[in-house]
């Protein structure tokens, strides 16, 4: 079985030559961030992307473990403005990880499996709040 490619195997932008070819050796490592996270470039095109391209967390400047666990307090039941209070996150910003997590279900899915302890049909409940959320803001 083949293993998935990561962030920092091949270049994300769609106008280089090298776009998602996993084989070139076209990316280097260049640097961190401010929060401490890798930077690549590639050498081709010499666009530079972090290690949270493509990711949930791309652009966040709320902890991983705090979106995570906020996700999985939604998978539980929680409501938003009881986890608002809690965490001190605002409820739109809560509800902006419930849209982007949509976007990114299976690895939502296999980190509240692995990580919380959260069964199936909890994380059912989640994405069908999640879809009942997205109807509701679209109307």
């Amino acid at each position: 079985m083949s293993e998935l490619a990561a962030v920092g195997d091949f270049c994300p932008n769609p106008e280089c030559k090298h776009y998602g070819d996993v084989g070139s050796k076209t990316i280097i490592r260049y640097g961190k961030t401010r929060g401490g996270h890798q930077r690549f470039q590639c050498k081709t095109c010499k666009q530079t992307f972090n290690e949270r391209k493509g990711s949930l967390f791309y652009q966040r400047k709320t902890d991983e473990k705090d979106i995570v666990e906020c996700l999985a307090l939604l998978a539980e039941g929680t409501r938003i403005s009881s986890i608002s209070r809690s965490k001190g996150i605002k409820e739109d910003t809560i509800l902006s990880f419930l849209r982007q997590a949509a976007h990114h279900a299976e690895q939502v899915e296999a980190i509240l499996l692995n990580d919380y302890q959260i069964r199936q049909v909890q994380i059912d409940g989640l994405w069908t709040y999640v879809g009942h959320k997205k109807r509701a803001t679209n109307a």
